[in-house]
């Protein structure tokens, strides 16, 4: 079983999409491990402001499984392939980190977003503080200490979890 640390984010329809990502991610992958809901600005381009967060899960898929299953999951939420990567999204699904893989193909490994989006570091060193990336060799939680947190504005906010993860763990 592989442990696998997944980003979220969302500012269409914000609230109801992450909530039903949130599901589709438990009906493929079990329980899942949740960082508190963080609301950030955007990020590369003027739009309206993104709901964010990170969950962890276990599985058996392989790393081309997994991203297969986030594209439908996607989909399933509105997502528009032909989108331009900096736009407005109904859901974004993206794989972090698949234990400590490093490689390129299929995607790349750790995420590189991680390092300098603080609305990806932030949640990652909220669930897996003590986890080290494994190209830097530092903890999530050191990470998040020395990042520049004037660079991007996220604030944690008050989310309404759906009833069904009701076996989920909320950080």
């Amino acid at each position: 079983m592989a442990r696998i640390y997944i980003s979220l984010g969302t500012n269409i329809s914000p609230e109801q999409h992450l909530k039903a990502g949130l599901l589709d991610l438990q009906h493929y992958f079990g329980r899942l491990q949740l960082s508190r809901v963080f609301e950030s600005e955007a990020v590369g381009f003027k739009g309206t402001n993104f709901l964010n967060m990170v969950a962890a899960a276990q599985t058996e898929l392989s790393i081309a499984e997994v991203v297969a299953t986030f594209k439908r999951i996607e989909q399933a939420n509105g997502r528009i392939k032909s989108e331009k990567k900096f736009s407005p999204r109904s859901l974004d699904i993206d794989l972090l980190l698949y234990d400590n893989m490093v490689c390129d193909e299929p995607v790349e490994l750790p995420r590189g977003e991680i390092l300098f989006n603080a609305f990806v570091l932030w949640p990652l060193a909220e669930i897996a503080p003590n986890v080290n990336h494994p190209v830097v060799h530092k903890s999530y939680h050191a990470l998040w200490q020395e990042y520049d947190k004037q660079s991007q504005h996220l604030w944690p906010i008050d989310f309404d979890f759906p009833s069904e993860l009701q076996t989920t763990v909320i950080l």
